[in-house]
């Protein structure tokens, strides 16, 4: 037990002075003598005993009287349970995150969450709310309300790791209580790890009653007819009860097309054929499940030629006309004495084939011409010097030639995981026609390599920023030196990487997206391009790269749709943007990553056991009731004891 004011026990000394007013009472009484009458003697015997037993009452009440008021005046009190953390802060951290409109037993978990949160939170309690994408630092339940009442559901997933890192970067010198209201879909016990020891963390854990859940992925263009587009639309079903989906697209809100999913597994593509013209709309779907996923934006963009120029000889860069045909490139050559620098801006991907020396000059544009994001392709001569070649590259990456080496080496290998080949194959190959070399420089570093000779060494390495690819060969490909032109390799080689920097025909964007779009449209030196439809506007990041503009979207728009870009009041081009679906599936939460953590069943909950544990027990008004029921049988005494 221990005292708030431990200074007042000094008043005890003052039980001295019942005990001196007691000493008093008893001191010896004079004899005086009666008449012989014998019965009045034995009266005087019993009636002095009694009078000692009323002093010795009265003495022990006063004395115990007197004891618990000074004691309730120093104010008692027991230790709390969890007395060390009861100074610290509260952190509530909301996940308001797609998945949260899920429903529970009562309604949606977001909604009810927030409910909790405005009738259970004690109105004297400060703490910091923080949900997926805003924080609200040091407020009350009474400053907040307004804003809890209009918290919606964000485009951003719910990360633990992130909101950790925020409130481990908020400086205090307190320990942090962090209350965690999630439905835990994207928590692994990875992510729990890296609570700091300075967090103490609670979970409520809102369950969904009903978890199965249908979503469209993605959409793209399956074939391109002569007057049509084959599109194919990936559906996704999370849960077991596989029920039919009824599916539409539209355009411009109009109705195109329609069917019905009936899933057989949990993957589902349905494939439609629409008029080629201008598209701007989207797919939507009914389902029980959650609604954000329910609808996909997309924009079909006009088809337009990729420029490309190789450098080198007409006779060694014959095979590349057969490659980039007429409908679909504006493809020419030029020689290193007869090239236009002016034309390389135009272009989006050059081909530097078997050139001996890069003149310095062109060493500088191209490095220019990668960073504004075209795709150069690097075939080296037998005769290139490696030294001379080398600080060029290295423009573009930790990527060297080593000294060229006369054996013979097949190639054996495709990475099938390099972005260069996704998509080109329906199946692995393995048993192709393996194209040989006859001599090879070896390139080192740890790039990525999308194909292999037979030693595990690179036949084609890749080095890619935000924006563009360099490709790098090891070895010249001309006839005399390989058969790879003979190959079937290399003319999906040679396509997808003259086209991986060109626009999708399908035009739709994640929110959250960091990766950069150009806009091929040229600005003047004030003027910035705007993205806006008829709900919102913003101007995302930017930056005038020649006749282009880089596009840095980032968490913008905050709301999934059909956009379009402007440059001042003219339209320049469709744009749409989706929310990520990793918050479609519900299945995937596993309670047992928790186990270690305290898991609460409401926010009264929370509170309850932070007042419980953290609050001293005071004990002072038992001592004032001790000392009134002895001030009450003190008189009790004399009025009835004679």
């Amino acid at each position: 037990m221990h005292f708030k004011h431990p200074e007042i026990l000094y008043f005890l000394f003052l039980l001295i002075v019942p005990i001196l007013v007691h000493l008093f009472q008893f001191r010896r009484f004079k004899k005086e003598y009666f008449t012989n009458v014998r019965f009045l003697k034995s009266l005087s015997i019993q009636t002095r005993k009694s009078s000692k037993i009323k002093k010795w009452l009265l003495l022990t009440c006063r004395l115990l009287l007197l004891t618990f008021l000074i004691l309730a005046f120093a104010q008692p009190y027991f230790d709390a349970k969890d007395n060390k953390n009861a100074s610290n802060e509260m952190y509530i951290v909301l996940d308001n995150s797609f998945s949260m409109q899920a429903k529970g037993k009562k309604g949606e978990l977001l909604k009810r969450s927030i409910q909790e949160l405005l009738e259970q939170t004690p109105e004297n309690t400060t703490f910091s709310l923080l949900t997926n994408s805003d924080q609200y630092w040091e407020t009350n339940i009474k400053s907040i309300r307004n804003t809890l009442q209009n918290i919606n559901y964000g485009a951003t997933s719910f990360d633990l790791d992130n909101v950790i890192s925020q409130i481990k970067n908020h400086q205090s010198a307190f320990k942090k209580d962090v209350l965690i209201i999630t439905d835990g879909i994207g928590i692994n016990q990875k992510k729990l790890k890296n609570f700091d020891k300075n967090h103490i963390p609670y979970f409520i854990l809102p369950k969904a009653e009903q978890k199965n859940n249908a979503a469209i992925d993605s959409v793209y263009i399956n074939e391109t007819l002569d007057n049509f587009y084959e599109i194919s639309v990936q559906l996704s079903h999370h849960g077991t009860d596989y029920k039919p989906i009824p599916v539409a697209i539209y355009n411009q809100n109009k109705l195109i097309a329609k069917t019905v999913a009936n899933f057989e597994s949990s993957k589902k593509i349905l494939n439609f054929t629409i008029p080629k013209q201008d598209f701007h709309g989207y797919v939507s779907i009914i389902d029980n499940g959650l609604s954000y996923d329910n609808t996909f934006f997309f924009s079909i963009l006009k088809s337009s030629k990729t420029n490309i120029i190789s450098i080198g000889e007409t006779e060694k860069s014959n095979f590349l006309s057969r490659i980039f045909t007429a409908e679909e490139f504006n493809y020419s050559n030029s020689t290193i004495n007869s090239l236009e620098y002016n034309a390389i801006e135009k272009q989006n991907t050059i081909v530097l084939n078997e050139l001996e020396e890069i003149p310095q000059a062109l060493q500088i544009t191209l490095k220019s011409f990668v960073e504004k994001g075209g795709n150069l392709i690097l075939i080296p001569s037998e005769k290139t010097n490696v030294q001379n070649i080398n600080p060029f590259l290295s423009n573009f990456g930790p990527i060297q030639l080593k000294p060229l080496q006369k054996n013979e080496k097949l190639v054996t290998k495709i990475n099938f995981n390099n972005p260069l080949f996704h998509g080109v194959f329906e199946n692995k190959i393995t048993n192709f026609q393996y194209p040989k070399t006859k001599s090879a420089f070896e390139i080192s570093g740890s790039n990525p390599i999308a194909l292999y000779y037979e030693d595990q060494s690179a036949f084609l390495s890749t080095l890619s920023n935000s924006m563009a690819t360099v490709y790098l060969f090891s070895a010249p490909i001309n006839t005399n030196n390989s058969n790879f032109q003979q190959s079937p390799l290399i003319v999906p080689t040679f396509y997808k990487m003259a086209t991986t920097n060109k626009k999708s025909a399908i035009n739709a964007f994640t929110i959250g997206n960091k990766n950069p779009y150009l806009v091929d449209v040229a600005l003047t030196k004030d003027a910035v391009l705007e993205v806006r439809n008829d709900e919102q506007q913003f101007i995302p990041i930017q930056q005038i790269l020649n006749n282009k503009v880089k596009l840095v979207f980032n968490d913008l728009p905050e709301e999934a749709g059909n956009f379009k870009i402007y440059n001042q009041k003219e339209a320049v081009e469709n744009i749409s943007f989706n929310y990520s679906r990793t918050e479609s599936d519900l299945t995937e939460v596993d309670e047992n990553v928790f186990s270690e953590y305290q898991i609460m069943p409401s926010v009264a909950s929370v509170f309850d056991t932070l007042q419980t544990n953290r609050t001293d027990q005071q004990i002072w008004k038992w001592f004032v009731i001790f000392a009134l029921l002895f001030l009450v049988t003190e008189m009790a005494i004399i009025r009835f004891l004679k």
